[in-house]
């Protein structure tokens, strides 16, 4: 590691989406529409949530943390290449960097335990239905997700802390459109070897541990609905994972992705975007379109402001 001079560095410069020109203005309005639909499903099911009586379950619970997570990790990266899209010099001065790779990291960990958290609560639900109340209880609920933002809050800044302390003098061009680890190091004019090494152990066991929860809990949640006789309870258990399920494949999947690329292809770009950008708009759409309470509560609060308007 270096010593932590970082004067010779005051600014990095990202190569962005796409060399061509004529693209920035078609790239920006789509995305940006993308964007803005996202923040406004995320923080609208967050509200929805926190004024529908009948929503304030565990299960509710950790879907508005889920979307506010959703929220934030795509505002860490988005607007900035936004900007980036609008103006030709596409820089980011270092500290702004450093947060941005701080922010997405703790964000995004707090996505992956979620969908565990998530995966755990049907499997409570549907394993457990007469103890339900009684083990996820809003104590055990509050600990959880408070447990998951601090050691996620850690993580983001322990990692960002090594990497910032390394010397950047040599080039200041990242190989990707926003700010992120491992392209990061390669700028490095320092010895990085174990700081790789960190980023594979800990990416490892958060993204093994939770998938770990994932698949677990699953097989015992696809025993118990086995056990159902009747279809039409099989059917309800089935509609109550439909939507976690789709979450956590394209979530997964978009992860599997982006690592297998090693940040050298196009393959890696389109992954990323779809992470940082797609995914945070689509999560409100997958639990909504198919959960008939959110549907309910939704049209209750509709029909209620008609009635309010004059």
């Amino acid at each position: 590691m270096g010593q932590g001079n970082y004067s010779e560095v005051m600014e990095f410069i990202q190569v962005g989406l796409t060399d061509s020109v004529h693209m920035w203005a078609i790239l920006f309005v789509f995305f940006l529409l993308i964007y803005v639909v996202g923040v406004m499903e995320n923080l609208g099911l967050i509200r929805l949530i926190g004024l529908s009586p009948r929503l304030h379950t565990p299960m509710y619970f950790f879907l508005s943390h889920l979307a506010f997570v959703d929220f934030c990790y795509t505002s860490s990266i988005t607007p900035n290449m936004l900007v980036d899209l609008a103006i030709e010099l596409k820089s980011i001065s270092f500290t702004a960097c450093a947060i941005q790779v701080g922010c997405f990291i703790t964000f995004i960990n707090v996505e992956i335990f979620l969908l565990s958290l998530m995966v755990y609560d049907h499997y409570v639900a549907i394993c457990q239905p007469l103890l339900y109340m009684t083990v996820m209880s809003w104590k055990l609920c509050t600990q959880m997700v408070a447990g998951t933002y601090l050691y996620c809050f850690l993580v983001g800044f322990f990692h960002t802390f090594l990497t910032f302390r390394f010397s950047y003098y040599d080039s200041n061009v990242i190989n990707h459109f926003y700010c992120d680890e491992v392209p990061l190091l390669a700028l490095s004019c320092s010895d990085t070897r174990i700081k790789e090494r960190l980023i594979f152990a800990f990416a490892g066991f958060n993204m093994l541990g939770s998938l770990l929860i994932v698949l677990i809990s699953y097989i015992f949640i696809l025993l118990a609905i086995l056990r159902i006789h009747y279809s039409e309870g099989r059917h309800k258990a089935f509609s109550t994972c439909t939507s976690h399920l789709t979450s956590v494949t394209i979530f997964y999947a978009t992860m599997y992705l982006q690592h297998k690329s090693n940040y050298s292809l196009d393959t890696d770009t389109i992954a990323s975007v779809f992470c940082t950008i797609a995914i945070p708009m689509l999560n409100p759409l997958i639990y909504s379109l198919r959960n008939q309470e959110v549907k309910g509560a939704l049209k209750k609060k509709i029909g209620k402001i008609r009635c309010m308007t004059p």
